[in-house]
């Protein structure tokens, strides 16, 4: 039976009561125009859910769709702060404007979410950590596609909570204009901040090529004996060539590069002051074919991260060389109109040379196999199934089931599927390396088993014309052997040779069992009345985590039980205002004396006003983040910055 925990109406906590009321009174807002709207859609077509173009009402999931018109409207800094907003995922930072996030999805762990852009994998295979550095920027993205609950079938291991797919505008095949399109924006604000953003690109015939450049930089806020700095470069350089009607062929490469205050990421120490920088390098290459009813799409991805680590000045570093290499064949038939079957293989190498967690490999590969149908002239099917072996944990079979059935304007759909994740090279082996490990820190467990799970879901989505969405979905997932941090005494560590006596460690563990459970409901509301616009979005969440260990594990215990996200934008003639917000709660343990406590419940709002001048090229804008000014932390330590005020300028040519 699915359990739900839906807060009360009433409260006796006056904060809890205003943030209620607040979530409440930016619905009724977002609903009071009536209008006519514009060609905006809420019904899109998306390829997230099975690797092929669908319409989204067919594919019988719930999947949020944000183009690059809203991106660039939003109050954001970093592609993860844009995620962050949007309806149903919960984003855990440790640092501001991208230094460092957890990306999760109905209340998993941060290494169940699978990143992917523009069709292949981008999860890191040291830590799930660094899964939020994108290597690409907020201008080439030309829509971000949120899946929520699983999607191993199709794409593989870490497709447990949802999927993030971001698809790039060279990559894209929606034709361009020709010409040339410039960008700049120059960002000031508090505490020495100064960034940057450049992006051109081109079309001539057949050929797309693009470039963009986005720096964010500031000396941060005062934290306990430091300053939260960070320094974060990503460049990217893509192009894409059409060869008569059937053949593209598309390159890009992009580059991470950070160096960040991470006092308190990892630990919570009070000799924490840590420092960190890391280093990533993507390459991706694409060739598809295109003839009538077939389609051929073959990937090969690279990625190379180096990640030094810090923990103070006395301490020697932590040095980390990851890689992760993959290929990935696609073959789509379309039969019919509402029949069309696909297949594909995938390999994926990973491996690291480290001085903590010492020299390894693994290998992986799958063969999955889908069908989209029609029955009945108006139920989608969508059967799929994997076969996915690691060469730690052998074979699994990933089974899949999406469908959906239209009445009138209310879509009925529902899901069931089987997932899979293996650890990553720092639930093995964090700290494995190290002699005389003190009291309280993180060990890896070589010994560890696959996790799995079954996830179920039943939902509807009402669709009132292109107005007004709104969607509700329940779901349950039932995880073994999930794989998280347990705080764990030294008599029971299963390695004790390079620890110190008498203390406890958080032990990389499989629990046995856990059962996540929840409710989602978004709406999506956009409208347009003579030269007003208005775009909103809100997102609740209602969950809870039930695990058969007394102790609670880290991260599954710090999941959101109650999350809003929220965006709004408005514009009219010259002006664009924009906010976009989250209201948390979450159960939160024993605070470490000395640091900053994790917050139970916050609330946060960011605000922009943008000016447009010259027909649109030029533009002013005043930006506050946290403008209501709130302290908090997300996880251990990490403190978050309070109010953050900034402005700057944008040309577009």
């Amino acid at each position: 039976m699915l359990s739900v925990i839906i807060p009360p109406i009433f409260a006796t906590n006056k904060n809890y009561m205003i943030n209620r009321l607040f979530v409440f009174v930016c619905f009724i807002l977002s609903l009071s125009v009536n209008a006519q709207s514009d060609t905006l859609q809420l019904d899109p077509v998306t390829v997230a859910a099975s690797m092929s173009p669908q319409q989204l009402s067919k594919t019988g999931r719930n999947i949020v769709v944000i183009g690059s018109e809203l991106i660039q409207k939003l109050p954001a800094n970093s592609v993860d702060e844009i995620i962050r907003y949007l309806p149903g995922v919960e984003v855990q930072s440790r640092g501001p404007m991208g230094a460092q996030s957890n990306i999760t999805i109905r209340g998993g762990t941060f290494q169940q979410v699978l990143i992917i852009i523009d069709g292949i994998r981008l999860n890191d295979p040291l830590t799930g950590h660094f899964n939020s550095y994108i290597p690409i920027t907020p201008t080439e993205i030309e829509r971000i596609e949120i899946l929520k609950g699983p999607a191993a079938a199709i794409y593989g291991s870490d497709a447990v909570g949802g999927v993030v797919h971001i698809i790039t505008k060279t990559f894209s095949a929606k034709s361009q204009l020709e010409g040339y399109r410039l960008n700049g924006q120059l960002t000031t604000g508090d505490f020495g901040l100064l960034n940057g953003q450049i992006a051109g690109s081109l079309q001539v015939g057949e050929t797309r090529a693009s470039v963009s450049l986005q720096s964010n930089n500031a000396e941060g806020q005062r934290l306990r004996g430091t300053r939260g700095f960070f320094n974060l470069t990503t460049f990217t350089a893509s192009i894409r060539q059409q060869i008569g009607k059937s053949i593209s062929l598309a390159y890009r490469y992009g580059n991470d590069n950070r160096d960040f205050n991470a006092q308190n990421f990892y630990s919570g120490r009070l000799s924490d002051f840590a420092r960190e920088k890391v280093i990533g390098n993507w390459h991706h290459a694409k060739a598809t074919y295109q003839f009538q009813k077939h389609f051929l799409s073959l990937d090969y991805g690279d990625k190379s991260t180096t990640d030094e680590f810090k923990f103070n000045k006395s301490a020697n570093p932590n040095i980390n060389r990851s890689r992760l290499r993959q290929t990935q064949l696609l073959y789509q038939y379309q039969l019919k109109d509402n029949f069309t079957i696909a297949g594909g293989a995938q390999h994926i190498d990973r491996s690291i040379i480290s001085n903590d967690r010492g020299n390894h490999s693994v290998q992986n590969a799958g063969v999955f196999a889908y069908v989209h149908t029609q029955i009945a002239k108006s139920i989608n099917i969508q059967p799929g199934i994997r076969g996915e072996w690691n060469e730690r944990s052998g074979w699994q079979v990933l089974p899949q089931l999406n469908m959906s059935y239209p009445y009138r304007n209310i879509t009925f759909r529902g899901a069931i599927g089987r997932t899979a994740r293996d650890a990553d090279f720092t639930e093995r082996f964090n700290n494995y390396q190290r002699m005389n490990v003190p009291s309280g820190n993180r060990i890896g467990n070589p010994d560890l088993s696959a996790e799995t799970a079954m996830s179920y879901e039943a939902g509807a989505d009402y669709l009132c014309g292109q107005q007004l969405k709104i969607s509700a979905t329940l779901f349950s997932r039932n995880h073994r052997d999930l794989i998280d941090w347990n705080r764990t005494a030294y008599a029971n560590m299963p390695r004790k040779d390079n620890l110190v006596a008498g203390g406890s460690y958080d032990l990389a563990s499989n629990i046995a069992k856990v059962q996540t459970t929840g409710i989602e409901t978004d709406i999506h509301y956009q409208v347009t009345c003579g030269k007003h616009q208005i775009k909103t979005g809100l997102g609740l969440v209602w969950m809870e985590s039930k695990s058969s260990d007394t102790t609670p594990s880290i991260y599954v215990s710090n999941h959101a039980r109650f999350l809003v996200n929220l965006y709004a934008v408005y514009q009219y003639k010259w002006l664009n205002i924009s906010v976009n917000g989250l209201y948390k709660e979450r159960n939160v343990p024993t605070p470490v004396p000395g640091l900053a406590p994790l917050t139970p419940s916050y609330f946060l709002l960011n605000a922009r006003a943008e000016a447009f001048l010259n027909e649109g090229k030029l533009s002013f804008f005043v930006q506050a983040d946290n403008l209501l000014n709130r302290s908090y932390a997300d996880i251990l330590g990490s403190v978050m910055p309070n109010r953050w005020l900034m402005g700057g300028v944008r040309l577009r040519l």
